[in-house]
């Protein structure tokens, strides 16, 4: 079972920045997508950034590209791994609860099965 948890949500003008991050552990000998989505009140839930394990390909929601850059890193101990979402020049339209994903049976991250608790980001102005 593979456990995700977010942070770095918080408030930020619009214009300025915010770096989500996620922090996974147990069995992540099947990752085959690492990501985030998001979700802001009254709308559906939305793929923003992916990384493919097979070659590291990102992946963008056209919302966000050029603006936002999603990272994964292995962490130093076994079946750890990090991602980073840094969020830049961002809109009131980027405010919503994101979650960071992971894909453990290669659908490709249209479908994770793992989820983080989510963490909120407030854009203002």
């Amino acid at each position: 079972q593979v456990y995700l948890v977010d942070s770095g949500g918080g408030s930020a003008p619009a214009g300025g920045s915010l770096t989500l991050s996620c922090a996974a552990s147990g069995y992540l000998g099947s990752v085959y997508c690492m990501g985030w989505y998001r979700q802001a009140p009254g709308k559906a839930r939305e793929r923003v950034a992916t990384i493919d394990s097979d070659d590291d390909t990102a992946t963008y929601a056209d919302s966000v590209k050029g603006r936002f850059t999603v990272s994964k890193v292995k962490g130093t101990h076994r079946d750890s791994l990090f991602s980073y979402l840094h969020m830049n020049y961002l809109k009131s339209e980027d405010s919503a609860t994101y979650y960071c994903v992971i894909d453990t049976r290669n659908y490709g991250c249209f479908a994770p099965d793992a989820w983080g608790q989510g963490t909120v980001a407030n854009v203002s102005g």
